[in-house]
C-alpha cells in the first residue's frame, strides 16, 4: 500500500489524538485544596462538584440509621458544601450512610449512593442511591429523593461506586483484592467484571484503596486507583491493563484509613483526605490524567 501524504497526515492527526488521550501527568498537580472546619461527623467519604453552581460537596459516612418509636431510621451522617475556591457554605442531615457522592448530568442533581447498596449484609432502611437537594445558593438541603432501591449487582456491602453518565454504568471495586463488577441498575446481576493488572502495576491488594475506584471519562486512561503505600495514583483501561501511574508529593502522610474512604473523582481531579494537614483535615484535588 502506498502512502499518500493525505494518509500519512490523516495518520498523524491520529497518533497525536491517540497520545492526548492517553496522557498521565508523572507527577500529580494540585487543582484546588478544601479544609474542613468542621469536625466530620463520622468519617469523610467522597467529593462531589456541581458544575451548575460551581460548588463542592463533601458527604461523611459510617453512621447506620438508626430509629427508635419517637423518630424515623435515619443517618447522622453529614454532607458538607464549600464553594469552588473551598469556602464553606452549610452542612446537612439529609439521613444516609453516604459512601458514593456524585453529580449525575442525567437527571442534573447530586446524588449519593449508602453503605450496603447491594445488602450483601441485610436488608436496612434508607438503604440503596438517593438524590440529595440543593438551595438556590448552593446550599444543602435536608430534603432527598429517590432514585433506585438495592440491587445485589454492586457486591461488596462497602463498595463506594463511580458513574459514567455516558454509559450510565457503576464501576464497583470489590473488597481485598482486583475485582470491579460493572453495573447497570436495570440488572439485577453485574454486567461483567474488570480483573486489574495489580501485577504490573506492582502492588498487591493491602497497598491500594479498598473499595473505591474512580472512573476519569479519559479514553485509555477510565480507572484511577489511589497507591496509599507508594503515594501514587494507578492508571487502568476498561480492560483492566495497567497504563500508568501518577505520583503524588511525596511530602504527604497517608494513613490506613486512605484505604477505606476519603476519595472522590469530580471536576477533573482525584480527591484525597489528608488528615493531617488543619484542624480537621483537607481535600486535596489532583489532576492525574488529560
Amino acid at each position: 500500500m502506498q502512502f499518500t501524504p493525505k494518509i500519512l497526515s490523516a495518520l498523524a492527526l491520529s497518533c497525536l489524538a491517540l497520545s492526548a488521550q492517553a496522557e498521565i501527568l508523572p507527577e500529580a498537580e494540585v487543582g484546588v485544596k478544601i479544609p474542613l472546619v468542621k469536625k466530620p461527623t463520622t468519617r469523610p467519604m467522597t467529593v462531589a462538584y456541581l458544575p451548575g453552581n460551581q460548588h463542592y460537596y463533601i458527604a461523611d459516612g459510617g453512621l447506620a440509621p438508626m430509629g427508635s418509636e419517637f423518630e424515623a431510621p435515619i443517618s447522622k451522617s453529614e454532607v458538607h458544601a464549600f464553594t469552588a475556591d473551598g469556602s464553606y457554605v452549610n452542612s446537612a442531615k439529609p439521613g444516609y450512610d453516604n459512601r458514593s457522592l456524585y453529580y449525575n448530568p442525567n437527571s442534573g442533581k447530586l446524588e449519593t449512593i449508602t453503605y450496603n447498596i447491594s445488602s450483601a449484609v441485610g436488608f436496612s432502611p434508607n438503604t440503596g442511591i438517593y438524590s440529595l437537594d440543593i438551595g438556590d445558593k448552593g446550599q444543602l438541603l435536608d430534603t432527598s429523593g429517590d432514585v433506585a432501591q438495592f440491587n445485589p449487582a454492586f457486591g461488596d456491602a462497602g463498595t463506594i461506586p463511580s458513574y459514567d453518565p455516558v454509559s450510565k454504568h457503576y464501576y464497583a471495586k470489590q473488597d481485598r483484592g482486583n475485582i470491579v463488577f460493572v453495573v447497570d441498575t436495570k440488572q439485577r446481576e453485574k454486567l461483567r467484571e474488570i480483573k486489574l493488572d495489580f501485577a504490573k502495576a506492582q502492588v498487591v491488594h493491602d497497598d491500594v484503596s479498598d473499595h473505591y475506584i474512580a472512573f476519569t471519562g479519559v479514553a485509555g486512561n477510565e480507572l484511577a486507583l489511589l497507591d496509599v503505600d507508594h503515594k501514587a495514583v494507578l492508571i487502568f483501561d476498561l480492560n483492566g491493563q495497567f497504563v500508568g501511574k501518577s505520583a503524588l508529593p511525596a511530602t504527604m502522610k497517608l494513613r490506613s484509613q486512605n484505604h477505606f474512604n476519603g476519595l472522590g473523582y469530580t471536576n477533573g481531579m482525584l480527591f484525597v483526605y489528608h488528615e493531617p494537614e488543619g484542624e480537621f483535615g483537607t481535600y486535596y484535588g489532583f489532576k492525574v490524567v488529560k
